[in-house]
């Protein structure tokens, strides 16, 4: 299971071959890559700038792996989360599971970007034509995790 923090881009096939690398009892691997929109809320984002605590949000990404693990059978897991300044378009997250069946894998991945989404300490700062403000917290995201039904 692995965890990183970063400013630079990630190749999506390089990570998944280096997940799968070696094992032969993986039957799917499911990916997310979240990508840095131009419109958010009917405003044109021009750039994103995000900032973390190290250490803290690493610990943080590698428990939503641990809590996916408990639920699901999943031979490995990878989540990559960039912070600095990144341009809309450009990649910002990528979350990979692999596991002997697909719905194990599925389930894991979409879980874990869902407790990324409220429970990993990132700032968002988002640049448009109005200047720049920091990104609140969505209802909506809050409503994805809690469906899964994990007390805190």
């Amino acid at each position: 299971m692995t965890v990183r923090v970063q400013t630079e881009d990630f190749d999506v096939g390089l990570e998944i071959n280096q997940l799968r690398q070696a094992r032969k009892d993986i039957g799917a691997v499911v990916s997310f890559v979240g990508l840095v929109r131009d419109l958010n809320e009917g405003d044109e984002v021009s750039q994103l700038t995000l900032e973390h605590y190290p250490g803290m949000t690493e610990k943080s990404l590698s428990s939503i792996i641990d809590q996916a693990k408990i639920r699901w059978n999943i031979i490995d897991a990878l989540i990559v989360h960039r912070v600095g300044t990144l341009q809309p378009s450009d990649q910002i997250v990528l979350v990979v599971v692999s596991s002997a069946h697909r719905g194990d894998a599925f389930s894991a991945c979409e879980f874990m970007m869902d407790y990324l989404k409220t429970e990993a300490p990132f700032w968002k700062k988002e640049a448009n034509s109005k200047g720049e403000h920091w990104v609140e917290a969505k209802s909506a995201d809050d409503m994805a995790r809690d469906r899964w039904n994990i007390e805190k």
